[in-house]
Parts: C-alpha cells; structure tokens; sequence
C-alpha cells in the first residue's frame, strides 16, 4: 500500500487524485448499471434480483424514517446515495483486483481510502443539514445557536463545525485502518490466514456505510426539529 503518493491529472488549473477519479467512475458506473437493471422491467411478481433491489430501498427508507420523522421522503435520495456510495466503494476496495493496474505514482484503491472523498462527502452533508434547517424554518433556524442561553453560542457553532469532520475522519480512519490490519497480516502470514480478517472488513465496511448514512440523517433531522 502506497500511502501518501498520489498519481496526479490537472483538469481546469487544480490537480486532482486521479486514483480517486476512476474508481469513483468505477463505483458510478457499478451503481448506475444496477440502477438500469432494477428498473428495466419491473414485474407484478417481483423476481430474485427485483425482490433484492426492493429490500434495499426498503432499508433506506426505514433509516431515513427512523432518524428524519414523518417528512422523511424528500430526503431518501440523498441519504441512500451516500450509503450506496460509501458501500460500493468500500466493497470495491476490498473485492476488486485494483492492485493489477499499475500507475505512474500511488494505486488505485477504494475512493473512501482518499481523506478528500470522506471530506467531500461529509460537507455534503453539512449543507444538506443546513438546507434542511433553512428550508424549515427560515432565519428563524439560526435562533438555535443562543438556546437556552446566548452564552452557549460559540460552544454551538463549534459542534455544527465538528459534525462533518467526525464523520469524515471516522469513515476514513477506519477504512484506512482496516486495510493497513490486512496487508500487515498478509506480510506476515500465509495468504490463507487474513482471509477471516478480510471477511470480517467486508461486514465492517457495510456497517461503516450504515453509520455514515444513520448519522447524515439523525443530522437532518436534528436540524428541521430545532433541537439537540
């Protein structure tokens, strides 16, 4: 594992991680495609793959329910493109041969590896809480910050700020670090040893997905009730 070396393209005057530009297309591509399938030929009596895709939207409207309350539906979208993401993209890392592509600089690995994408994800977040706030209540959202008492302002301010970077720094050092635990393992101990490790960061990594996407919406939902 090349940790802190990037393979670099310059699109519009910024560099940006190519690695993490490919497998996202990668993880994209995986997530459109079964999209097209799920619906591309629904039947009165649901098959297999149909019965699967059901279950899944099922389960993230019950996590949005859960979290948001009764104005849940707008906000299904939104929370189950992050968990599907973050899902894909951590199975991805763990199931597909990235390693077999060389690049000039780093390798390609799960996009949920690269601090930039658990950032970006976590803001996402942040201005969807604000937006849900917003939209709620107008102005009047922010009246929230000097509850109960003005003196709690900067205190209040401060957790609205740490609520994405917990999120990003949480995902990321435990996708990172469950990656580090394999390849030290294999290093060494026969191949057949860190299979079980490796098993066990496939179910780790669905839970993470499921932590990211219960949190964004206990957020969302925290800010169109108006309290914590």
């Amino acid at each position: 594992m090349e940790v802190g070396q990037h393979f670099y393209w310059k699109i519009g005057g910024f560099q940006v991680h190519a690695q993490v530009i490919i497998t996202s297309w990668v993880v994209i591509a995986i997530l459109l495609g079964s999209a097209i399938i799920a619906v591309r030929n629904p039947q009165t009596i649901p098959t297999d793959s149909q019965n699967f895709f059901e279950y899944v939207l099922e389960f993230i409207r019950d996590v949005s329910k859960t979290q948001i309350g009764e104005e849940y539906g707008p906000w299904v979208p939104f929370i189950g493109t992050l968990f599907l993401f973050i899902f894909v993209s951590n199975w991805s890392g763990a199931l597909l041969p990235w390693k077999i592509i060389q690049l000039p600089h780093g390798e390609l690995a799960a996009p949920t590896n690269d601090i930039n994408t658990t950032v970006a994800l976590a803001l996402l977040t942040s201005v969807a809480y604000f937006y849900a706030g917003l939209s709620k209540k107008g102005l009047g959202y922010f009246g929230k910050y000097i509850q109960p008492t003005p003196i709690l302002l900067p205190i209040n301010i401060l957790e609205d700020f740490t609520k994405p970077l917990s999120l990003s720094f949480r995902l990321f050092g435990n996708i990172l670090a469950d990656e580090l635990v394999v390849l030290v393992l294999v290093s060494l101990v026969p191949s057949v040893v860190p299979i079980p490790v490796m098993l066990l960061g496939l179910f780790t990594s669905g839970i993470q997905a499921l932590i990211f996407a219960t949190l964004a919406a206990a957020y969302i939902g925290e800010s169109m009730e108006g309290h914590h």
